[in-house]
Protein backbone atom coordinates (compact mmCIF):
# COMPACT_ATOMS: atom_id res chain seq x y z
CA UNK A 1 0.00 0.00 0.00
CA UNK A 2 2.85 2.41 0.79
CA UNK A 3 4.31 1.74 -2.66
CA UNK A 4 0.97 2.52 -4.32
CA UNK A 5 0.67 5.76 -2.35
CA UNK A 6 4.18 6.86 -3.37
CA UNK A 7 3.53 5.95 -7.00
CA UNK A 8 0.27 7.90 -7.01
CA UNK A 9 1.98 10.88 -5.35
CA UNK A 10 4.59 10.89 -8.15
CA UNK A 11 1.84 10.63 -10.75
CA UNK A 12 -0.10 13.58 -9.35
CA UNK A 13 3.18 15.54 -9.25
CA UNK A 14 3.44 15.16 -13.05
CA UNK A 15 6.35 12.71 -13.05
CA UNK A 16 7.22 11.74 -16.61
CA UNK A 17 7.99 8.12 -15.73
CA UNK A 18 7.68 6.10 -12.54
CA UNK A 19 9.85 2.99 -12.24
CA UNK A 20 9.14 0.53 -9.46
CA UNK A 21 11.87 -1.80 -8.17
CA UNK A 22 10.33 -4.78 -6.40
CA UNK A 23 12.92 -7.56 -5.97
CA UNK A 24 10.27 -9.89 -4.50
CA UNK A 25 6.84 -9.55 -6.07
CA UNK A 26 4.37 -10.36 -3.28
CA UNK A 27 1.72 -13.05 -3.68
CA UNK A 28 3.51 -14.33 -6.78
CA UNK A 29 2.54 -17.91 -5.97
CA UNK A 30 -1.12 -16.97 -6.27
CA UNK A 31 -0.92 -16.55 -10.03
CA UNK A 32 -3.25 -19.39 -11.05
CA UNK A 33 -6.83 -20.25 -10.37
CA UNK A 34 -7.03 -23.06 -7.81
CA UNK A 35 -10.55 -24.31 -7.39
CA UNK A 36 -12.49 -21.19 -6.37
CA UNK A 37 -9.56 -19.10 -5.21
CA UNK A 38 -8.58 -15.66 -6.44
CA UNK A 39 -5.62 -14.71 -8.63
CA UNK A 40 -4.04 -12.15 -6.32
CA UNK A 41 -1.05 -11.45 -8.59
CA UNK A 42 -3.41 -10.09 -11.23
CA UNK A 43 -5.06 -7.84 -8.65
CA UNK A 44 -1.70 -6.41 -7.53
CA UNK A 45 -0.61 -5.85 -11.12
CA UNK A 46 -3.81 -3.96 -11.90
CA UNK A 47 -3.45 -1.82 -8.76
CA UNK A 48 0.15 -0.90 -9.61
CA UNK A 49 -0.70 0.05 -13.17
CA UNK A 50 -3.75 2.04 -12.05
CA UNK A 51 -1.68 3.92 -9.45
CA UNK A 52 0.61 5.20 -12.23
CA UNK A 53 3.57 2.83 -12.47
CA UNK A 54 5.18 3.04 -15.93
CA UNK A 55 7.91 0.39 -15.59
CA UNK A 56 8.51 -2.49 -13.20
CA UNK A 57 11.81 -4.20 -12.41
CA UNK A 58 11.63 -7.36 -10.37
CA UNK A 59 13.60 -10.56 -9.88
CA UNK A 60 12.74 -14.22 -10.43
CA UNK A 61 8.97 -14.14 -10.66
CA UNK A 62 7.39 -17.39 -9.55
CA UNK A 63 5.95 -17.77 -13.05
CA UNK A 64 7.06 -15.85 -16.13
CA UNK A 65 3.43 -15.50 -17.17
CA UNK A 66 2.90 -12.94 -14.37
CA UNK A 67 4.48 -10.37 -16.70
CA UNK A 68 1.35 -10.66 -18.83
CA UNK A 69 -0.77 -9.32 -15.96
CA UNK A 70 0.80 -5.87 -16.50
CA UNK A 71 0.13 -3.45 -19.33
CA UNK A 72 3.50 -1.76 -18.72
CA UNK A 73 7.06 -2.96 -19.45
CA UNK A 74 8.32 -5.55 -16.95
CA UNK A 75 11.95 -6.62 -16.57
CA UNK A 76 12.28 -9.96 -14.80
CA UNK A 77 15.93 -10.19 -13.71
CA UNK A 78 17.66 -13.48 -12.87
CA UNK A 79 19.58 -14.48 -9.74
CA UNK A 80 20.73 -17.84 -11.12
CA UNK A 81 24.18 -16.56 -12.27
CA UNK A 82 25.04 -15.65 -8.67
CA UNK A 83 23.77 -18.95 -7.29
CA UNK A 84 25.75 -20.86 -9.91
CA UNK A 85 28.84 -18.84 -9.04
CA UNK A 86 28.36 -19.65 -5.35
CA UNK A 87 28.11 -23.37 -6.09
CA UNK A 88 31.29 -23.36 -8.16
CA UNK A 89 33.33 -21.25 -5.73
CA UNK A 90 32.05 -22.22 -2.28
CA UNK A 91 31.33 -25.93 -2.64
CA UNK A 92 34.73 -27.62 -3.19
CA UNK A 93 33.35 -31.00 -4.24
CA UNK A 94 30.42 -29.68 -6.28
CA UNK A 95 31.24 -32.10 -9.11
CA UNK A 96 29.94 -34.82 -6.79
CA UNK A 97 26.66 -32.97 -6.32
CA UNK A 98 23.19 -33.53 -7.73
CA UNK A 99 20.60 -30.81 -8.30
CA UNK A 100 17.32 -31.68 -6.57
CA UNK A 101 13.80 -30.46 -7.32
CA UNK A 102 11.66 -30.78 -4.20
CA UNK A 103 8.57 -31.25 -6.37
CA UNK A 104 7.83 -31.91 -10.04
CA UNK A 105 6.82 -28.25 -10.37
CA UNK A 106 10.43 -27.24 -9.61
CA UNK A 107 11.94 -29.71 -12.06
CA UNK A 108 12.34 -27.14 -14.83
CA UNK A 109 14.41 -24.83 -12.62
CA UNK A 110 16.51 -27.74 -11.37
CA UNK A 111 17.10 -28.91 -14.94
CA UNK A 112 18.36 -25.44 -15.87
CA UNK A 113 20.88 -25.49 -12.99
CA UNK A 114 21.97 -29.04 -13.78
CA UNK A 115 22.59 -28.29 -17.46
CA UNK A 116 24.71 -25.24 -16.67
CA UNK A 117 26.78 -27.06 -14.04
CA UNK A 118 26.95 -30.35 -16.01
CA UNK A 119 25.48 -32.23 -13.04
CA UNK A 120 22.79 -34.85 -12.56
CA UNK A 121 19.24 -34.16 -11.45
CA UNK A 122 16.87 -35.77 -8.97
CA UNK A 123 13.17 -35.07 -8.43
CA UNK A 124 11.20 -35.67 -5.25
CA UNK A 125 7.71 -36.88 -5.97
CA UNK A 126 4.81 -37.24 -3.57
CA UNK A 127 4.13 -35.67 -0.22
CA UNK A 128 3.74 -36.49 3.43
CA UNK A 129 0.25 -37.71 4.19
CA UNK A 130 -1.77 -35.11 6.11
CA UNK A 131 -4.79 -35.77 8.28
CA UNK A 132 -6.77 -33.04 6.52
CA UNK A 133 -7.89 -33.62 2.96
CA UNK A 134 -10.01 -31.79 0.43
CA UNK A 135 -12.89 -34.07 1.27
CA UNK A 136 -12.73 -33.20 4.97
CA UNK A 137 -12.60 -29.41 4.62
CA UNK A 138 -15.37 -29.23 2.02
CA UNK A 139 -13.43 -28.00 -1.01
CA UNK A 140 -14.61 -30.79 -3.31
CA UNK A 141 -16.67 -29.52 -6.22
CA UNK A 142 -18.68 -31.10 -7.80
CA UNK A 143 -19.75 -33.44 -5.00
CA UNK A 144 -18.71 -37.07 -5.16
CA UNK A 145 -22.09 -38.50 -6.17
CA UNK A 146 -23.20 -40.48 -9.20
CA UNK A 147 -26.49 -38.69 -9.73
CA UNK A 148 -28.08 -35.41 -8.79
CA UNK A 149 -31.81 -36.00 -8.86
CA UNK A 150 -32.54 -32.57 -7.42
CA UNK A 151 -31.24 -30.92 -10.61
CA UNK A 152 -32.83 -33.28 -13.11
CA UNK A 153 -34.13 -36.84 -12.65
CA UNK A 154 -32.21 -38.18 -15.65
CA UNK A 155 -29.00 -36.24 -15.07
CA UNK A 156 -26.02 -38.52 -14.43
CA UNK A 157 -22.73 -37.09 -13.16
CA UNK A 158 -19.64 -39.30 -13.33
CA UNK A 159 -17.97 -40.19 -10.07
CA UNK A 160 -15.28 -37.65 -9.25
CA UNK A 161 -12.04 -39.46 -8.41
CA UNK A 162 -10.02 -37.40 -5.91
CA UNK A 163 -6.32 -36.84 -6.50
CA UNK A 164 -4.07 -38.64 -4.07
CA UNK A 165 -0.32 -38.15 -4.09
CA UNK A 166 1.86 -41.14 -3.20
CA UNK A 167 4.32 -41.10 -0.29
CA UNK A 168 7.54 -39.18 -0.84
CA UNK A 169 9.92 -40.89 -3.26
CA UNK A 170 13.12 -39.75 -4.97
CA UNK A 171 13.53 -40.16 -8.72
CA UNK A 172 17.30 -40.21 -9.23
CA UNK A 173 20.42 -41.31 -7.39
CA UNK A 174 21.56 -39.19 -4.43
CA UNK A 175 23.48 -41.82 -2.46
CA UNK A 176 26.91 -40.61 -1.32
CA UNK A 177 26.49 -37.25 -3.02
CA UNK A 178 25.86 -33.60 -2.18
CA UNK A 179 22.19 -32.68 -2.66
CA UNK A 180 21.48 -29.10 -3.74
CA UNK A 181 17.78 -28.21 -3.54
CA UNK A 182 16.93 -25.22 -5.74
CA UNK A 183 13.75 -23.16 -5.71
CA UNK A 184 12.66 -19.56 -6.10
CA UNK A 185 11.11 -18.90 -2.67
CA UNK A 186 11.84 -20.19 0.84
CA UNK A 187 8.86 -19.25 2.98
CA UNK A 188 7.02 -22.16 4.57
CA UNK A 189 9.86 -24.61 5.12
CA UNK A 190 7.86 -27.79 5.80
CA UNK A 191 8.34 -29.08 2.26
CA UNK A 192 12.09 -28.36 2.42
CA UNK A 193 12.43 -30.16 5.74
CA UNK A 194 10.58 -33.20 4.43
CA UNK A 195 12.75 -33.19 1.30
CA UNK A 196 15.93 -32.97 3.37
CA UNK A 197 14.89 -35.89 5.57
CA UNK A 198 14.11 -37.97 2.50
CA UNK A 199 17.45 -37.15 0.92
CA UNK A 200 19.31 -38.09 4.10
CA UNK A 201 17.49 -41.41 4.18
CA UNK A 202 18.54 -41.99 0.54
CA UNK A 203 22.22 -41.48 1.41
CA UNK A 204 22.98 -37.81 0.65
CA UNK A 205 25.78 -36.74 3.00
CA UNK A 206 25.34 -32.97 2.67
CA UNK A 207 22.28 -30.87 1.79
CA UNK A 208 22.17 -27.30 0.50
CA UNK A 209 19.01 -25.26 -0.05
CA UNK A 210 19.29 -22.40 -2.56
CA UNK A 211 16.64 -19.90 -3.53
CA UNK A 212 16.29 -16.33 -4.73
CA UNK A 213 13.89 -15.06 -2.06
CA UNK A 214 14.49 -16.12 1.53
CA UNK A 215 11.31 -14.97 3.30
CA UNK A 216 11.56 -17.49 6.16
CA UNK A 217 8.26 -16.64 7.82
CA UNK A 218 7.42 -17.34 11.45
CA UNK A 219 9.82 -19.82 13.08
CA UNK A 220 11.28 -21.05 9.79
CA UNK A 221 14.91 -20.13 10.72
CA UNK A 222 14.73 -22.22 13.89
CA UNK A 223 13.20 -25.18 12.07
CA UNK A 224 15.94 -25.08 9.44
CA UNK A 225 18.67 -24.92 12.11
CA UNK A 226 17.23 -28.02 13.76
CA UNK A 227 16.76 -29.92 10.48
CA UNK A 228 19.01 -32.07 8.30
CA UNK A 229 19.79 -29.08 6.06
CA UNK A 230 23.48 -28.21 6.26
CA UNK A 231 23.33 -24.78 4.64
CA UNK A 232 20.70 -22.44 3.20
CA UNK A 233 21.67 -19.89 0.58
CA UNK A 234 19.09 -17.27 -0.41
CA UNK A 235 20.49 -15.19 -3.27
CA UNK A 236 20.05 -11.94 -1.33
CA UNK A 237 22.47 -13.28 1.33
CA UNK A 238 25.36 -13.98 -1.01
CA UNK A 239 26.84 -10.55 -0.25
CA UNK A 240 26.69 -8.32 2.84
CA UNK A 241 24.26 -5.85 1.24
CA UNK A 242 20.97 -7.66 0.88
CA UNK A 243 20.09 -6.64 -2.68
CA UNK A 244 23.53 -6.63 -4.31
CA UNK A 245 22.54 -9.36 -6.76
CA UNK A 246 19.77 -7.08 -8.08
CA UNK A 247 22.13 -4.09 -8.19
CA UNK A 248 24.63 -6.06 -10.27
CA UNK A 249 22.01 -7.62 -12.50
CA UNK A 250 20.39 -4.33 -13.54
CA UNK A 251 23.43 -2.94 -15.45
CA UNK A 252 24.02 -6.41 -16.90
CA UNK A 253 20.53 -6.58 -18.35
CA UNK A 254 20.75 -2.98 -19.53
CA UNK A 255 23.94 -3.76 -21.49
CA UNK A 256 22.14 -6.67 -23.14
CA UNK A 257 19.33 -4.42 -24.32
CA UNK A 258 16.73 -5.77 -21.89
CA UNK A 259 15.92 -2.39 -20.34
CA UNK A 260 14.42 0.29 -22.50
CA UNK A 261 16.75 3.16 -21.67
CA UNK A 262 20.05 3.77 -19.85
CA UNK A 263 18.19 5.86 -17.28
CA UNK A 264 16.44 2.74 -15.96
CA UNK A 265 19.56 1.21 -14.42
CA UNK A 266 20.50 4.49 -12.70
CA UNK A 267 17.02 4.89 -11.23
CA UNK A 268 16.95 1.29 -10.03
CA UNK A 269 20.29 1.58 -8.25
CA UNK A 270 19.21 4.82 -6.58
CA UNK A 271 15.98 3.25 -5.33
CA UNK A 272 17.81 0.21 -3.97
CA UNK A 273 20.56 2.19 -2.26
CA UNK A 274 18.00 4.33 -0.48
CA UNK A 275 16.35 1.22 0.95
CA UNK A 276 19.35 0.41 3.20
Amino acid sequence: MELLIMVYACKTSCAKSIIGVIPYFPYSKQCKMRKRGSIVSKLLASMMCKAGLTHLITMDLHQKEIQGFFNIPVDNLRASPFLLQYIQEEIPDYRNAVIVAKSPASAKRAQSFAERLRLGIAVIHGEAQDAESDLVDGRHSPPMVRSVAAIHPSLEIPMLIPKEKPPITVVGDVGGRIAIIVDDIIDDVDSFLAAAETLKERGAYKIFVMATHGLLSSDAPRLIEESAIDERVPAAWLRPDALLCCLRAVPLHASQGSLQSPWCSALCCLRLLRSF
